[in-house]
């Protein structure tokens, strides 16, 4: 990311704290990480993107992805859309004619996905371990 980058983004987040600058940044890993997943060398839908930031999170952060979250501000995937269209707006991201905020509404529940679901899998791989 360069200088400009984050002089947009100190704007953003003048006009919209409701998110850490922190938030913003990751979109834009995240958003690199949902073309290599899905194999576009442009444009990913809403829900490729979500499905994205949703791997990516428990990549990097794990156990501690919720925390993550509520730091940066970050309850709903409805979140991640306002700061897609608040960087859209700002033409750091586009849209194309299908793109549309709904795909980010209610796409999985955070407590659900980063917590209950994860211990799921952690206990998994943990009973399957040969100590």
């Amino acid at each position: 990311m360069n200088e400009e980058f984050y002089s947009i983004i100190s704007k953003i987040c003048t006009t919209d704290p409701r998110y850490h600058p922190e938030a913003y940044e990751f979109i834009m890993e995240a958003l690199n990480y949902s073309r290599k997943r899905f194999k576009r060398v442009k444009h990913v839908t809403g829900a490729e993107l979500l499905k994205g930031i949703k791997g990516l999170l428990l990549k990097k952060f794990g156990p501690m992805t919720l925390t993550i979250l509520n730091f940066w501000g970050v309850k709903t995937t409805d979140d991640f859309g306002n700061m897609v269209y608040n960087l859209v707006e700002h033409k750091i991201l586009s849209k194309d004619a299908h793109d549309n905020y709904e795909s980010f509404q209610n796409a999985y529940d955070f407590e659900e996905v980063f917590n209950k679901s994860y211990r799921k899998q952690l206990a998994r791989r943990l009973k399957s371990m040969r100590f």
